[in-house]
C-alpha cells in the first residue's frame, strides 16, 4: 500500500484497534471528512482477529459504496474488485481475492440470509448509521442475533457522524466509545434575514421555496469561489430551480462557464458520478441536490452551500396502507451534514434559508426510518430469519406494532404469510427473491404463467423502482412508460400519447434492473423457460399460456372466460389459490393491469366515472387530470398517493373483468348478503361476487336460507323497534299485566322494550318460519307468542292477581288499563259504582286501582285512589254539575245507599 496522507481519524485508529482487539463491538464518531469510511477497513485488515477473514462495509447509498471502493482500491495500488470491491444494486465487483466488500443495505440482508453464520466473514461494519434507513436496524439487529446465537468471533462496529452514541454502546453490549475530532476547514454560516425575504419566513410572504433558492444562488456566485451545493426536497424543486437558472443565464453569457448539474437517488449512478466528480479546469458547478449529498459523498471543488432547510421523507400509514411523501423542515445532525459540505476541500460558506430564531425550533435529531416506513420487507425478512415478532431481537427502536400488523396482514393478502403468519412456500421464495414483497408475489406469479408475462413483470418491476423515463408525463397511465422502455431497446421513438419526451438514462436503467430480475427469476427456477415457469408456479402449478413475442406480451388483453369459474380454482401445495383455474385458462397473455394487481390486489379500483375509483381495500381514489384511464371500468393502482380522503392515483393500468376471475380468483369472493331492507319493509336475500370491497356482480336469491332470513328479520325488528309487531288490545294488556306482576313474582319474564329486543331469538324467532317482511309481522297472534312465554302456573296466577276485567257494583265486566304500571286504571261511568263503600284492589288487596270516574258521555269528572273519600267530600260538586248536564240520568242525594245503574236510571 502506498504511502496515504495524513487524516483525522490517524490519530482514533490505535484506540479503535484495542478495542475491537478485546472485544468484539465498538462505535465509531468521527465528524465529515475525518476519513473513517475509507482508513478503518484497510486498518482492520492485518488484525490477528481478522484471521484473514473479509470485512464487510455497510453504506446506505449505492453512489457512496462504489466510491469509497474505488478510493480504497486506489489506495492499494488496484483496482476495484481485487481486494477491495463492492455489491450494489444492478452493479458488483468483487473476486476471490476481494477481502473488504462493501455493500449496501440490502445486499447484507440477502447475505446474512442466506448464510446466518456469515462464514468467512469477521467484520461488519455499518458506516454513517446515523441515517437510520429501515435495512440498517435490520441488519445490526440480525448480526447481534449471528454474533450471540452462532458467531461470537464476529466483531461489529458502528460508524457515524453525528449520532447518539450511547445508545448504539448500550445496544451493543457497552461497547466501547471511540470519538474523533476530525478535520473540516471553517464554514462560515450565514442565516437568512426574514425583513429581507430570505429566509424560511418568505414563504408567509408568497414566495416559493424555488424562488427563495434561486436568488440565493444568484445572489452568492459573484460573492464566492468554487462550486456551489444546493440542497433541495426533491425532483420536481430541482427541475424547477434549473429551470429559473438557465432563465437567468446560467451556462451562457457571464455565466457561461458555470453548469448546472442534479444529484439525485433515483439518476442512474454514471449521472451521480458526473455529478460529484472535480469540475474541468476553469468550469464551476452549482449541484441541486437532495438529501443524498449530506453524508458518505464527496462532492468535489464545493465551497459554498445553500440549504433551503427542507427534505421529502416517506411517511407510511397503516390507516391507508399507502405511504405519502411529505416535505419537512431538516433535523439539527442534518442541517450540520449538509453545513459540513462546505468544508470538505477548502474553507467554505453555508446559506441557510431560514432565520436563526427558525433555527432553535429544529428537531433535535430525525427520526428513524423504522419508525415511519411501510414494514412489509421487514416482517418478510424476520420471518426468513426465523422470528415471529420483532421483540425477539435486540433494536434501538423497537418497529412500531401497529405498522407491523399491517405489513404482517399485507403479507397475508399477498400470499407470504399463513393465517398464523408463518411464512409460506410462496413467502421464501418471495424472500429469497430481494424485491419488495408486492414487487417479489408479481414477478414469481407472472413467472407461473408465461416467460413473456415473467418479461413484462420485470420490465414494470423496473419502472416501479426507478425514476420515471418520461419527462412531464401527466398521464397516469403506466402502459406509456412501458412504451418508452420498448421503444428505447428497438431504438424507436416515444409512444402515442406520451406527452413528453424521454428521459434515455432513467429508461436504460430500467432496462438494466429488468434484465436482472430477469436473471433472479433464472435463479429462482421461474422464468427461463415454459416448463421451468410451471414447475416452479408460486400456486402450485397449472398450465401455462402459450406465449406471445418477446416484450410484447403486455398489450394484449386476457380472453374472456366465464363468469365463475375461475372462482373454483383449486389450492397450490402452499395455500395460495392457483392464479387460473382449470376450466378459466385465457388464450392470451394477462395485460399489465392483471400483473399489477398480483402486487397491489387492494389497490384494484373500479371506476365510478369522473376519475374517481373505489379501491378493494376500500378507499377512494382520483385520477387528476382527466386522462383515459379515467373511464376505465377496473384499473390496478401501482403508485398513489395518501390523502385525507380520496388517495392521488400516480400510476395505473387498466384489467379487465374476466382477468379478476381468471388470474386473481384467490380474492375473489363469493357473499351471501341476506339483510333487513328498511326502504322495503322486508327481508332481502342477494349474492354477490366481491374482490375485497368491490361488487363485481350482484343478484337477487329466491330462495335463501331460512335461518338466516330469520335472523336479518330480527335485525330489522331491532332497528324498527316493538312496534312494528301486530300488538292488538288483547295482547297489548297481556304484556302490560305481566310487566305490573313483575313487581309480584320477580321470576316472570321482562317484557320491557329494551328485554324485548334483547331476546328476541329466544321468544319471537320460534314463530317466524315463514315470515320476510312487515306485512307478515302483522299477521302474527302476539296473544299466542307472549302466552307461550308463560307456564300454566304463571298464568294462573297472572290471572287471580291482574285481572283482565273488574266486575262493578252495576254488574259490568270493566276491562282494567295496565299501560302505567303504577297505577293501573279501572275508566268507569261513576253510575256504576253507587253503592261500592271503598277502591277496588288486585294484587291480593296489595295496588288499589286508579279509579276514572265517567260522565254518561264517557269523560272523566274525577280520578281517584279515595273511593270513600270522593263519595263522602267530592261527590256533591261533581252532582250538581252533572245534573245540569244530564238532567234525565240518576243523581241519588246518597252515593253509599243508591242503587247502580249502567242505565239512565235504575230499574223500577
Amino acid at each position: 500500500m502506498r504511502r496515504l496522507p495524513a487524516l483525522p481519524i490517524d490519530e482514533a485508529v490505535p484506540d479503535l484497534l484495542k478495542a475491537l482487539a478485546g472485544g468484539p463491538n465498538a462505535v465509531l464518531v468521527a465528524p465529515p471528512g475525518a476519513g473513517k469510511t475509507t482508513r478503518v477497513p484497510l486498518a482492520l485488515l492485518d488484525e490477528a482477529w481478522l484471521n484473514g477473514g473479509k470485512i464487510i462495509m455497510l453504506e446506505p447509498r449505492r453512489l457512496a459504496a462504489r466510491s469509497a471502493a474505488a478510493h480504497m482500491a486506489s489506495l492499494l495500488g488496484e483496482k476495484t474488485g481485487e481486494t477491495v470491491g463492492y455489491r450494489v444494486r444492478l452493479d458488483t465487483k468483487v473476486s476471490a481475492a476481494t477481502r473488504i466488500e462493501v455493500v449496501t443495505e440490502g445486499v447484507l440482508t440477502r447475505m446474512l440470509q442466506s448464510d446466518p453464520s456469515l462464514e468467512g466473514v469477521g467484520a461488519i461494519l455499518f458506516d454513517e448509521f446515523h441515517e437510520r434507513h429501515l435495512h440498517g436496524d435490520l441488519g445490526l439487529a440480525l448480526c447481534l442475533q449471528a454474533q450471540s446465537l452462532l458467531r461470537e468471533d464476529l466483531r461489529l462496529l458502528v460508524m457515524s457522524a453525528t449520532l447518539e452514541a450511547a445508545p448504539v454502546a448500550r445496544l451493543l453490549g457497552d461497547a466501547p466509545i471511540i470519538e474523533s475530532e476530525g478535520r473540516a476547514f471553517p464554514v462560515q454560516t450565514i442565516y437568512s434575514d426574514r425583513q429581507a425575504g430570505f429566509g424560511l419566513g418568505a414563504l408567509w410572504q408568497g414566495e416559493s421555496i424555488e424562488d427563495r433558492t434561486a436568488r440565493a444562488v444568484l445572489r452568492v456566485l459573484p460573492e464566492h469561489e468554487g462550486d456551489v451545493l444546493v440542497f433541495l426536497p426533491g425532483m420536481r424543486e430541482m427541475r424547477r430551480v434549473e429551470s429559473q437558472l438557465r432563465q437567468q443565464g446560467i451556462g451562457r453569457g457571464m455565466y457561461g462557464s458555470i453548469d448546472v448539474v442534479l444529484l439525485h437517488g433515483s439518476m442512474p449512478l454514471e449521472e451521480q458520478g458526473q455529478a460529484v466528480a472535480p469540475s474541468p479546469e476553469g468550469r464551476r458547478k452549482i449541484v441541486l441536490a437532495t438529501s443524498i449529498a449530506e453524508s458518505s459523498i464527496t462532492v468535489e471543488g464545493v465551497r459554498v452551500v445553500i440549504d433551503s432547510g427542507m427534505m421529502r421523507v416517506p411517511r407510511f400509514s397503516p390507516r391507508t396502507g399507502m405511504t405519502r411523501l411529505e416535505t419537512v423542515t431538516v433535523s439539527v445532525p442534518s442541517a450540520d451534514q449538509r453545513r459540513g459540505r462546505a468544508g470538505r476541500v477548502a474553507p467554505g460558506v453555508c446559506y441557510r434559508l431560514w432565520t436563526e430564531q427558525e433555527q432553535l425550533m429544529l428537531a433535535p435529531r430525525s427520526t428513524p426510518e423504522l419508525l415511519e416506513a411501510d414494514l412489509a420487507p421487514l416482517a418478510l425478512e424476520l420471518a426468513a430469519w426465523g422470528v415471529s415478532a420483532p421483540s425477539e431481537l435486540a433494536w434501538l427502536d423497537e418497529p412500531p406494532a401497529g405498522a407491523y400488523a399491517s405489513a404482517c396482514e399485507l403479507l397475508q393478502q399477498l400470499g407470504a404469510f399463513d393465517r398464523e403468519r408463518r411464512l409460506t412456500p410462496l413467502g421464501r421464495r418471495m424472500a429469497a427473491l430481494g424485491a419488495q414483497p408486492r414487487l417479489a408475489r408479481m414477478l414469481l406469479s407472472a413467472a407461473a404463467i408465461s416467460p413473456a408475462a415473467a418479461d413484462t413483470a420485470c420490465e414494470l418491476a423496473a419502472l416501479l423502482s426507478g425514476r420515471d423515463p418520461l419527462r412531464g408525463e401527466r398521464s397516469a397511465d403506466i402502459a406509456l412508460r412501458l412504451g418508452a422502455l420498448r421503444a428505447l431497446r428497438r431504438g424507436g421513438a416515444a409512444p402515442d400519447g406520451a406527452s413528453g419526451g424521454v428521459d434515455e438514462a432513467a429508461a436504460r436503467q430500467a432496462l438494466a434492473e429488468a434484465r436482472q430480475w430477469q436473471r433472479a427469476l433464472a435463479q429462482d427456477g421461474a422464468g427461463a423457460s415454459p416448463s421451468a415457469s410451471r414447475a416452479a408456479s408460486p400456486h402450485g402449478g397449472g398450465t401455462s399460456a402459450a406465449p406471445t413475442p418477446r416484450g410484447e406480451a403486455a398489450s394484449s388483453p386476457a380472453a374472456p372466460t366465464p363468469r365463475g369459474e375461475a372462482a373454483s380454482s383449486p389450492r397450490g401445495h402452499d395455500g395460495s389459490h392457483s392464479a387460473r383455474g382449470n376450466n378459466a385458462s385465457p388464450t392470451r397473455e394477462p395485460s399489465i393491469g392483471a400483473l399489477l394487481a398480483f402486487a397491489y390486489p387492494d389497490r384494484v379500483g373500479q371506476g365510478r366515472g369522473d376519475g374517481r375509483f373505489l379501491l378493494a381495500g376500500g378507499r377512494g381514489a382520483v385520477l387528476t387530470p382527466a386522462q383515459p384511464l379515467s373511464y376505465a371500468s377496473y384499473i390496478a393502482g401501482a403508485e398513489m398517493e395518501d390523502g385525507d380522503g380520496e388517495s392521488r392515483i400516480v400510476l395505473a393500468a387498466d384489467i379487465e373483468e374476466n382477468e379478476l376471475h381468471a388470474y386473481h380468483s384467490d380474492h375473489v369472493v363469493e357473499e351471501l348478503s341476506v339483510l333487513w331492507d328498511r326502504s322495503a319493509q322486508a327481508v332481502r336475500a342477494r349474492r354477490k361476487l366481491m374482490f375485497g370491497a368491490l361488487v363485481l356482480k350482484e343478484e337477487q336469491v329466491t330462495k335463501p336460507d331460512p335461518i338466516k332470513v330469520t335472523a336479518a328479520l330480527l335485525d330489522g325488528i331491532r332497528t324498527e323497534g316493538t312496534a312494528i309487531l301486530s300488538w292488538n288490545k288483547q295482547s297489548s294488556q297481556l304484556r302490560d299485566r305481566i310487566r305490573v306482576m313483575r313487581k309480584y313474582d320477580p321470576e316472570l319474564p321482562d317484557l320491557s322494550e329494551e328485554a324485548l329486543l334483547a331476546s328476541l331469538e329466544d321468544w319471537l324467532a320460534p314463530h317466524l318460519t315463514g315470515i320476510r317482511s312487515r306485512d307478515g309481522l302483522q299477521k302474527l297472534n302476539m296473544m299466542h307468542v307472549l302466552e307461550a312465554m308463560l307456564s300454566w302456573n304463571d298464568k294462573h296466577r297472572l290471572d287471580e292477581l291482574m285481572p283482565t276485567h273488574m266486575t262493578v257494583p252495576s254488574g259490568s265486566r270493566i276491562p282494567i288499563d295496565y299501560t302505567n304500571p303504577e297505577q293501573p286504571v279501572l275508566a268507569v261511568k261513576l253510575q256504576e259504582l253507587f253503592g261500592l263503600q271503598e277502591t277496588p284492589r288486585i294484587a291480593k288487596g296489595r295496588l288499589p286501582l286508579t279509579l276514572h270516574l265517567l260522565s254518561p258521555a264517557q269523560r272523566p269528572v274525577q280520578v281517584t285512589q279515595d273511593l270513600a273519600n270522593f263519595w263522602r267530600n267530592t261527590y256533591f260538586e261533581v252532582k250538581k254539575e252533572l245534573k245540569v248536564r244530564y238532567p234525565k240520568h240518576y243523581w241519588p242525594d246518597d252515593p253509599f245507599a243508591a242503587v247502580p245503574t249502567s242505565r239512565v236510571r235504575p230499574r223500577p
